[in-house]
């Protein structure tokens, strides 16, 4: 239950910032639903409530296991001819969804784990529509020195904050991560404009379970403290995760 409640403080936000973007879109063709790729979308947390919602989504992941669970979401919310799975990753991407298809692409926690973010950057923007959207989560480099120092590994915390990619050693799981400067400035070579950043997960990963789960009105509380310090410069720059809504 309570990694329940967690999970949703730390979508909220991104679903609903996504959802204005789209709805902005959505206004140039009204009632006839988006094209949106979900890059790495797996079992479908966001496509599925998407196409409930009447888009049509095709979800673009490298694992058979997750789609095939996709499938059964999508069946099960009677959306299955809004929703397509097809296995892939993103140096396929353009291949596979074709050039100025899409009006939306999300791209949610994969740009740490890709070969090339560069090139990564370079086929959504050619997957997308004139003026389409990009909704990209990405992992900040600044929230892993903080967690690194406080969990006492100080030396792991100086290699992160000193490392190009944002890592705290040889056994650290996650490739790269990002500082917004950076991140930005890829986004903007890849030739996007960034409209706006929000820090995701800034107190969700620090405020103890024992808390969330058995005090009243909490979990709604921590929502309530995220969505506030999301767009705060001195806390977004401590968030775990970077959302960031840009068009092409």
């Amino acid at each position: 239950m309570v990694e329940r409640r967690r999970r949703g403080v730390r979508t909220a936000l991104v679903g609903e910032a996504l959802r204005v973007a789209l709805a902005a879109r959505e206004r140039t063709d009204p009632g006839a639903g988006l094209d949106i790729v979900d890059l790495g979308g797996g079992t479908g947390g966001f496509a599925v409530p998407l196409a409930v919602e009447g888009h049509r989504v095709t979800v673009v992941d490298p694992s058979p296991d997750a789609l095939a669970s996709l499938e059964r979401r999508a069946r099960d919310e009677g959306v299955s001819e809004l929703v397509r799975g097809v296995q892939g990753d993103a140096a396929e991407l353009l291949g596979l969804t074709g050039e100025s298809t899409a009006d939306a692409v999300l791209c949610h926690g994969v740009l740490e784990v890709v070969d090339d973010p560069v090139q990564a950057l370079q086929a959504m923007a050619s997957v997308l529509r004139e003026g389409g959207v990009l909704s990209l989560l990405v992992a900040q480099r600044n929230a892993v020195v903080l967690a690194r120092a406080l969990a006492g590994h100080l030396a792991e915390a100086r290699i992160a904050l000193q490392d190009p990619d944002g890592r705290w050693g040889v056994t650290d799981p996650m490739p790269r991560r990002f500082d917004e400067a950076g991140i930005t400035a890829q986004l903007a070579d890849a030739g996007f404009m960034v409209h706006t950043v929000h820090g995701v997960r800034t107190f969700a990963d620090l405020v103890p379970s024992a808390f969330v789960d058995s005090e009243p009105g909490a979990a709604d509380s921590l929502a309530e403290l995220e969505r506030a310090a999301s767009q705060h410069p001195a806390f977004r720059a401590l968030a775990t995760q970077l959302h960031i809504l840009a068009t092409r």
